[in-house]
């Protein structure tokens, strides 16, 4: 596999308090951060001059912390989730009125748009669905007693990949939620993070708060999902997961401050971003995207800031 240059372009300041939502913006080149400060802020990196101090716009603010995050393009509206559960619909165009929603229990941990579906995960154990237009919940289920962490949605299999912090991961039909299997004591921990292998839709990634990095193999014509691979791969918790647009990297973001990088092929590691060598995060990093439209990844910290990272593929000469 060709080498990796990857370099810190940009620190992002400007949130005063953790950074733990990272998504795409209205345009490419950009994207959203939301803190606990409460301050959703629009970045755009379509006009960044390597260097120069980098400005975000204040798009949208709540009361209260802000744990996840999602846009939603047809509508211009962001979607947050707050501490105490709150669900919040927050019109970018100003044609109609903010929606604030006491929803979940103990925390709104994810929201996730799959096609015309958006989701949120609660810290009750509550997965629900939503009506996007109406701004209203559709269904819940009462999925885990404890908190569920992350989702990610398999398209072709239309269901749901859940991490809880029962340590088990779910398999939900997308159309009614019913649990398709249950995959228990996938992890020591609460499962923080899941990325589906971006070139085997078959297999999946997990990371936990037991710092460990586990391979799946979703198992065929009812078949028990299998571990392939199972590694320490951070000294604490790995937060968040994320494939690179080529398919051959994944990222691994975790509380030792730290990103490190894996081929998705064999699972090795191939390089670690630190503050001493790289200029990255110095408290934990919490949440990874790469930018639409660039050759950038971001990632966001405890420490208030953003790093913009540019990856380039060194190419042998053969």
């Amino acid at each position: 596999m060709s080498p990796l240059n990857i370099r810190k372009v940009h620190q992002l300041t400007g949130h005063n308090a953790a950074i733990y939502a990272l998504v795409p913006g209205p345009q490419p080149g950009t994207f959203l951060s939301a803190a606990g400060d409460g301050w959703i802020v629009q970045w755009s990196l379509n006009d960044a001059t390597e260097g120069e101090e980098l400005l975000g716009k204040l798009v949208a603010k709540v009361d209260t912390q802000v744990f996840s995050l999602a846009y939603l393009p047809v509508t211009n509206t962001v979607v947050a989730g707050d501490m105490n559960g709150g669900v919040h619909w927050l019109n970018l165009s100003e044609d109609r009125p903010n929606r604030h929603l006491a929803h979940h229990r103990k925390g709104t941990y994810g929201i996730v748009i799959a096609g015309d579906q958006l989701i949120t995960l609660g810290g009750d154990g509550v997965i629900t669905r939503w009506d996007t237009l109406r701004q209203s919940s559709v269904e819940s289920l009462q999925l885990s007693n404890k908190a569920l962490r992350t989702a990610v949605y398999r398209e072709e299999e239309a269901e749901w990949l859940i991490g809880a912090s029962d340590h088990h991961i779910y398999r939900l039909d997308a159309a009614d939620f019913s649990i398709k299997e249950k995959i228990a004591a996938a992890h020591e921990n609460s499962v923080f993070c899941i990325q589906e292998h971006p070139k085997e839709s078959n297999k999946f990634f997990s990371g936990s708060r037991d710092a460990l990095l586990k391979v799946w193999q979703i198992g065929e014509e009812g078949a028990p999902t299998a571990l392939l691979d199972s590694q320490p791969a951070h000294w604490y918790t790995i937060n968040d997961l994320l494939t690179s647009p080529d398919g051959k990297h994944l990222l691994t973001a975790s509380r030792d401050k730290t990103i490190r990088i894996w081929d998705t092929a064999t699972y090795k590691l191939i390089k670690t971003l630190d503050a001493a060598r790289d200029g990255g995060h110095v408290n934990s990093v919490n949440r990874l995207l790469w930018v639409p439209g660039t050759s950038c990844f971001v990632s966001a910290s405890d420490d208030r800031s953003i790093i913009v990272w540019n990856v380039e593929v060194l190419h042998r000469n053969v």
